[in-house]
């Protein structure tokens, strides 16, 4: 599937019609418009987002850090739902979906410091053969 992407930003710090919220001094409209094409058919998907902010910044700045927020919001929801397949699972009770979030985070933190790495961008993740030289060398066993 091919895409691309193009957002414009647009700020309001001219807000004496809105209800008073504290600190408030800038609000952010993001209009993204993504051109893909699905099989044969080209495809054009809109999308209006929107966010408060207690600083005045330009549009650009503003643009600027959202987009570096979500690209490395993206690349670690990536390797996450890729190698340990965090969108499929069923934990939604209680405190299950923190709890296993830090165990995942554990998982992939030990696989890179043991010199396996994980690829943002690839469509399969390979996952570490744990040797048993591996797992006496992570838990220290002697």
């Amino acid at each position: 599937m091919d895409a691309s992407k193009s957002a414009a930003a647009r700020i309001c710090t001219q807000l004496e019609h809105i209800l008073p919220w504290l600190r408030l001094k800038t609000l952010i409209r993001v209009e993204s418009v993504r051109q893909f094409k699905k099989g044969k058919q080209h495809q054009l998907e809109t999308e209006t987002r929107y966010y408060v902010a207690s600083f005045i910044e330009s549009a650009e700045s503003f643009a600027q850090g959202l987009r570096g927020y979500w690209g490395v919001e993206n690349k670690v929801h990536y390797v996450r739902d890729v190698t340990m397949k965090q969108d499929a699972s069923r934990k939604r009770k209680h405190q299950l979906p923190q709890i296993f979030a830090v165990a995942r985070n554990f998982a992939l933190n030990i696989y890179r410091s043991n010199g396996f790495s994980i690829q943002y961008g690839s469509s399969t993740a390979i996952l570490p053969i744990w040797t048993l030289t591996h797992k006496e060398r992570i838990f220290r066993m002697k």
